[in-house]
């Protein structure tokens, strides 16, 4: 590995996403591993080793790395991000279902290093979320729904990305001001609704649609990943692009829009 090459840092290594991003840095030229640390005893991941996530400050200290990355829980991130301000880390983080508070806890973060949050690292879904924008825009008065499906083990519901998408609609949309879980029993649309469902079920790695309907037609807008690998390379994309940055709060839009300039 050369010299200058992006020297990265894994928390979770024995996740799902973890063993994803590890497997994906090694398998990509220019990246090295440098530190891997999990909360529970773990198995080399691709070949590195995974150390105990309590000797993160040390590791950091002698390792250096150029940035972490975290796919862990709302807790631990929180706590991993502390760790990187002290350490003067970049701290690239796709956890969700992090409460108000603890967003606050990362941009505290991000005044001394680099923070780079967000909810989904692929980029069909930042495509997705555009296009949602225009849509919804250029669509008034039409009613809006949003499905989400992820696998049986996810945790936060909806998704982080199906809030984002939320958010989305609500800034073009002013008369969409209430969100509505699931529907039981007498339940007709009222008016402000965004219906919002959450499924889960096997192993799917994430799915999201949008319906608009309205003026007797309807409009669906979907994304589909095929496995988790989209979101590690994304991860390894917003990594390579926030380390060396200045400290602040920073978004996969920030990386793609950036990419979008050089082109």
């Amino acid at each position: 590995m050369s010299a200058d090459a992006l020297s990265l840092a894994v928390t979770g290594a024995g996740g799902r996403m973890g063993r994803e991003v590890i497997e994906a840095a090694v398998d990509r030229e220019g990246v090295a591993v440098a530190v891997a640390v999990n909360r529970t005893e773990t198995d080399p991941v691709a070949g590195v080793p995974v150390a105990d996530a309590d000797d993160l400050d040390d590791l950091l200290a002698s390792e250096e790395p150029d940035v972490l990355i975290d796919f862990t829980g709302p807790d631990s991130a929180v706590a991993y991000a502390e760790t990187c301000a002290d350490a003067g880390v970049p701290f690239v983080t796709g956890t969700t279902g992090f409460a108000d508070a603890q967003i606050g806890d990362l941009r505290v973060a991000s005044e001394a290093v680099p923070v780079l949050k967000a909810s989904n690292f692929a980029r069909g879904v930042a495509a997705l979320r555009r296009a949602v924008r225009e849509a919804a825009a250029a669509l008034p008065g039409y009613d809006v729904e949003l499905t989400e499906t992820h696998h049986n083990a996810k945790r936060d519901a909806p998704s982080g990305t199906a809030k984002s998408i939320l958010d989305d609609v609500e800034s073009v949309r002013e008369d969409l001001d209430e969100r509505v879980h699931g529907r039981e029993g007498d339940a007709p649309r009222g008016p402000g609704e965004v219906g919002v469902h959450a499924r889960r079920a096997g192993d799917v790695t994430g799915e999201h649609e949008v319906l608009l309907a309205g003026n007797r037609e309807t409009l669906e807008l979907t994304h589909r990943a095929g496995d988790r690998g989209v979101f590690a390379e994304g991860a390894l994309d917003a990594a390579d692009w926030v380390a060396g940055r200045d400290p602040g709060w920073y978004g996969f839009g920030d990386v793609l829009d950036a990419g979008d300039a050089d082109e």
